[in-house]
């Protein structure tokens, strides 16, 4: 019934899906679906012996001992199919693996029998004065030596039988607390088993509930298709659209460039044309007032003469150098610029990025009502998984199980107080045997006492005290109680040792290293018709390979229980979980998406007209050479500054006087002139420097640069207007694998889900081992098997703890009569004296 109850479970989780193979290789963004939720199980099935695991551990060496062999599993096989027929060979087998416990219970079954008639055989032989029964002892030399050596035999045994009982004792204690606390364990294992069930529908419902998500996201991604589809179209378009637009907004602004550049030229030439003009005048002026200066008749004297001469002579270099009235204007390049930039190209460009970057919003637009059809699809799909859960009868067939394991539950609990009064007959019988021994103790341990502490070796045989008498009686009590009960505990030890010993080898260490399952698992044991008795029962398919010990190792790891039963063969997932009968109507309403991109014009027929008229502008027209020939000359043929201080130099070298004044005077003219004049006219020679290697940089690549722009913007636009299409056909495909990727994801993850988390069967596996592994050997054989190893050595050791307590107790009794040596008799003689 809990098979089926998995079945019905595992049938609602797979019909809320439905399965596409993995053909889309883009990864969508990985969903978050949370955990399973699962509570923890309470039953830790796994036991610890505590102190007394040290005799556990002995115990068991001891089994190894007598049982070396290792499990018999083709033995078992055999002779479980041959229904123990007779087979002579297979009994051989089974003698030979058995040969350890077989001497050792025929060595426990000639003590039940000897010790008993050697007991009663000892007893009459007593009666009639022979076997230490003559109250005579004789006088030795020796008699202390052999006394001693008695009593430490006998207190040695004493002491190991105490250690026996003692282990017996503490094994039946654990025996009976373990029993006692079991109930707990039954209690825990129960819950488990409720939580397995109880939790199961909600561990669905969670399932089925989480196809919101997968939903929920792919509804997030249909209303933003225009910033996830369009901008994927845009993209693939930016490539080429976006180097072609930025190229035709840097010749905008190379436009620009050309213009000022031309105005700074022709601005540069007017001033430097005037400039020169006015220098030329001022520097005329000025060589013909140091002309008429220097026909002073004080530079006739001897002292002035030659430095006026010098100065004379040099006059020819105050003149200008450049010559700028010659350079040819660029005023009509200048106008062909302006008109061309009567048409703002700028505008035009920024006109063409928002036509391509309102491609997500085209995209948004034109997919409207399609969008509208999947998300109405969408919800029909949840309305159907809906549907779907509430026609199973999951909460029927769940009731009648809470049903049955609550009636098992009730049924264990009422049985319960019967087992534990069982157990407690059987405490109070093994107490019983335990006090047995524990009486021949009393009596060994009081005769070691009494008849030490009592004995005086100065006294007689016949006048022994009381005290030592009564230690010899004591021992004598103790060796009579001993033939009595040896056979009643040599017995109970036989039949716990060989039926505890025999579990431990057949049963326990079988299924702690898990060969029992082997067993279990092989073809045709349980059943001759059945290869595989579990999947018979389970799947109703003996066929299919289900062992054992598979599905004890995949509980006890926590898996699914869908794993663990290979319940795949009842109920494959890959078939139910077939999401086609719904992507399929996905993939043809997003297949319907047809964006028109025929709307977007990156740059008109005006833009293209502006760029071909600029670069027929003339520029490269320009006289280059005429203007970088005067611009690499200097304003005036010597330096002004230089030469007024030479000129005030030479005038310091005159005699003081008006001469020297007036040297000096057009010195201060000349440095004005360079001030006022000089310097602007280079300022304005290197901005027309600067203007006119701008041009001829660039006056070149014009031409060149243009045709390049509206070729790329022609390339970019004949991509757009017609290879759309296809570019819309391919990003809409990676975008149906994106929505679709969802689902898939959820359906793997409902998968992973079923086979490992929902349903785990560690209650089933807890329930087993606390069946077998804690209950049977932990609790019940490791405590029997130690009894009877306790018990088993008091019995053993009953034997010269006998001889040795006959034998002491001679030394310890009063005798009747005694060896005298008589002095008057012949020498050596001893007489018996009563």
């Amino acid at each position: 019934m809990a098979v089926e109850l998995c079945l019905l479970l595992l049938l609602l989780c797979g019909s809320t899906v439905s399965e596409v193979q993995p053909l889309h290789k883009p990864p969508p963004g990985t969903l978050d679906f949370g955990f399973v939720p699962a509570k923890t199980y309470d039953t830790n099935a796994y036991h610890e012996p505590g102190p007394i695991g040290i005799l556990f551990r002995l115990v068991h060496s001891f089994l190894y001992l007598v049982q070396p062999n290792s499990f018999p599993q083709d033995l078992i096989k055999k002779l479980t199919q041959q229904k123990f027929g007779n087979v002579q060979g297979d009994y051989q087998k089974a003698i030979y693996y058995e040969i350890g416990f077989i001497v050792s219970a025929a060595l426990g079954l000639l003590f039940v029998l000897l010790l008993p008639l050697v007991g009663l055989c000892f007893c009459m032989c007593r009666c009639c004065d022979n076997c230490g029964g003559e109250m005579h002892q004789r006088q030795k030399k020796n008699a202390d030596c052999r006394r001693g050596c008695f009593a430490a035999f006998l207190f040695v045994a004493s002491l190991i039988i105490s250690i026996g009982v003692l282990c017996a004792y503490a094994a039946n204690q654990h025996l009976t607390s373990q029993v006692r606390g079991a109930k707990n364990l039954v209690h825990s294992n129960f819950k488990d088993l409720r939580i397995f069930l109880n939790d199961t529908p909600g561990q669905i419902d969670y399932l089925v509930s989480q196809y919101n998500t997968a939903k929920n996201k792919a509804l997030s991604d249909l209303n933003n298709v225009g910033p996830l589809l369009g901008s994927r179209v845009q993209e693939r378009f930016a490539k080429e659209v976006r180097p072609a637009l930025d190229a035709a907004l840097t010749m905008a602004g190379a436009i620009r460039e050309t213009k000022e550049a031309l105005e700074n030229v022709s601005v540069s030439v007017e001033v430097l044309q005037e400039g020169t003009e006015r220098l030329h005048s001022n520097l005329t002026d000025v060589k013909i007032h140091l002309s008429n200066t220097l026909s002073d008749s004080a530079c006739s004297a001897a002292q002035a003469a030659s430095t006026c001469n010098i100065i004379r002579n040099s006059l020819n270099q105050l003149n200008i150098n450049a010559n700028f009235s010659g350079l040819p204007g660029v005023s009509t390049q200048l106008a062909k610029v302006n008109d061309v930039l009567k048409i703002d190209l700028s505008s035009l460009v920024q006109k063409g990025y928002a036509a391509f970057n309102d491609t997500p919003d085209l995209v948004l637009n034109q997919t409207r009502n399609i969008l509208s059809d999947i998300k109405n699809l969408l919800d029909l799909i949840g309305s159907n998984i809906t549907s779907f859960t509430q026609m199973l009868p999951v909460q029927k067939i769940l009731a009648d199980l809470t049903i049955y394991l609550t009636q098992s539950e009730a049924y264990v609990q009422d049985y319960f107080p019967l087992v534990e009064q069982y157990d407690f007959y059987r405490w109070l019988g093994c107490l019983i045997l335990c006090c047995m021994v524990i009486l021949i103790l009393v009596f060994y341990y009081l005769g070691l006492l009494c008849g030490t502490c009592g004995y005086d070796k100065h006294a007689s045989p016949t006048t022994r005290g009381c005290i030592s008498n009564t230690g010899g009686n004591f021992l004598m009590a103790g060796v009579g109680f001993s033939f009595l009960f040896s056979w009643v505990l040599m017995m109970t030890v036989v039949i716990t040792f060989v039926t505890g010993g025999n579990v431990e080898k057949l049963v326990c260490e079988p299924f702690e290293d898990r060969t029992l399952f082997k067993v279990l698992d092989t073809p045709y044991l349980l059943n001759r018709h059945w290869r595989n008795y579990l999947s018979a029962i389970v799947l109703k398919n003996p066929d299919i390979n289900l062992t054992f010990e598979k599905v004890y190792s995949d509980c006890k790891e926590n898996k699914g229980i869908y794993t663990t039963l290979h319940l795949e063969n009842l109920f494959n997932i890959n078939e139910f979980l077939n999401i086609s009968m719904y992507t399929e109507d996905v993939s043809l309403k997003i297949e319907h998406i047809n964006v028109n991109l025929s709307n977007i014009v990156l740059l008109d027929e005006i833009g293209k007209r502006n760029l071909l008229d600029f670069s027929s502008s003339g520029i490269d027209g320009i006289n280059f050479a005429a203007y970088l020939t005067e611009i690499n000359k200097s304003v005036t043929k010597v330096d002004l500054l230089s030469f007024a201080n030479d000129l005030e130099a030479r005038a310091d070298q005159l005699p003081k006087g008006a001469l020297e004044n007036a040297l000096k005077g057009h010195a201060n003219s000349i440095r004005m002139i360079h001030n006022q004049q000089v310097v602007p006219l280079e300022q304005a020679m290197s901005t027309l420097n600067q203007s006119i290697r701008l041009l001829q940089r660039t006056s070149s690549e014009f031409m060149v640069k243009v045709r390049n722009v509206i070729s790329a913007v022609d390339a970019a636009q004949f991509l757009i207007s017609n290879d759309a299409s296809l570019v819309i056909i391919q990003e809409t495909k990676k975008y149906m694998d994106m929505i679709i990727g969802y689902f898939e994801q959820y359906v793997e993850w409902v998968k992973e889900s079923i086979t490992m988390e929902v349903a785990a069967c560690k209650p089933i596996a807890n329930v087993i081992d606390t069946a077998v592994d804690i209950f049977l050997c932990s609790y019940v054989i490791d405590s029997v098997n130690s009894f009877w190893f306790g018990l088993g050595g008091c019995s053993i050791f009953l034997i010269p703890a006998i001889i040795c307590a006959v034998k002491l107790s001679k030394y310890y009794r009063r005798m009747d009569t005694e060896d005298v040596y008589d002095d008057s008799s012949v020498s050596g003689t001893w007489h018996f004296t009563l």
